[in-house]
């Protein structure tokens, strides 16, 4: 597969380069409490850890990943699993933590022994000694979880080990990211950002003039968008870090992907 120059960006926090264009993995783990119009099978373990493959061979080098995912930990360490040293370098790995998914129904909890327990069990999944971000899943009590203060300790603490290289809050209001913002531990912010969503605008100017990274999700409002219309909007405002399309098809993800080049 040809690989698409695809254009790096970073901020001071996040310490290095990231595709512009990211791949969320959720599809290949996850098809229940789906909030897409259309359902969809989950393809075979041997189908995922292809599609991984492919998606870096693609050069699309970030990917994020959930325990809430169901499978997807899973198989997104055994497609990185035994790869070239040299490629495996290049992949910017995130995964998140105070969501967790069974029987249908999520179920959170934000305390700093839940948060340090769910980022092991992700390393043992992802079968890897460190991930490159991770990110606190908000369940849209925002300024609750970062009041509390554990969820980012528990997170901090592991950045000091090397375990993680960045912390991330994903929030669900403008509310909760002003105050993610401004929190010193805090190096990136993920925001569902695009045309019909703009309310996170201001803290997207905010984040730029302090160095914190701003990773976009749901980048086409679960599909309601077009492509061709959204991820140029969305990556022409220079505080975007990175876009993270998810999706089980490589020629879709090759054409959106193509939209940054």
């Amino acid at each position: 597969m040809s690989a698409l120059n695809i254009p790096l960006r970073t901020s001071v926090r996040l310490g290095r380069s990231v595709t512009a264009i990211g791949w969320g993995a959720f599809k290949i783990g996850r098809n229940q409490g789906a909030k897409y119009p259309q359902a969809y099978e989950l393809p075979s373990e041997a189908d995922s850890v292809v599609l991984v493959r492919n998606v870096l061979a693609l050069g699309v080098h970030a990917i994020d990943t959930a325990p809430a995912y169901g499978l997807s930990e899973y198989r997104v360490g055994l497609a990185l699993a035994g790869l070239d040293p040299a490629v495996r370098q290049k992949v910017f790995l995130s995964t998140k933590a105070g969501e967790q998914f069974a029987d249908g129904v999520s179920q959170y909890d934000f305390s700093r022994t839940a948060i340090s327990k769910s980022v092991q069990e992700s390393l043992a999944r992802l079968q890897s000694e460190s991930v490159n971000l991770v990110w606190i899943h908000s369940d849209g009590s925002d300024l609750a979880i970062l009041r509390d203060g554990g969820a980012i300790a528990a997170l901090d603490s592991l950045k000091s080990t090397d375990k993680i290289g960045a912390i991330g809050f994903s929030p669900k209001s403008p509310e909760g990211a002003a105050v993610a913002l401004l929190d010193p531990r805090v190096d990136a912010l993920m925001l569902e950002f695009h045309p019909k969503a703009q309310e996170m605008l201001a803290i997207l100017v905010a984040a730029e003039k302090v160095g914190k990274a701003i990773f976009v999700k749901k980048p086409l409002a679960s599909g309601t968008l077009d492509p061709g219309a959204a991820i140029p909007w969305i990556l022409g405002h220079s505080a975007v870090t990175c876009v993270v399309v998810g999706g089980l098809s490589i020629e879709r993800l090759r054409s959106n992907a193509s939209l940054a080049v």
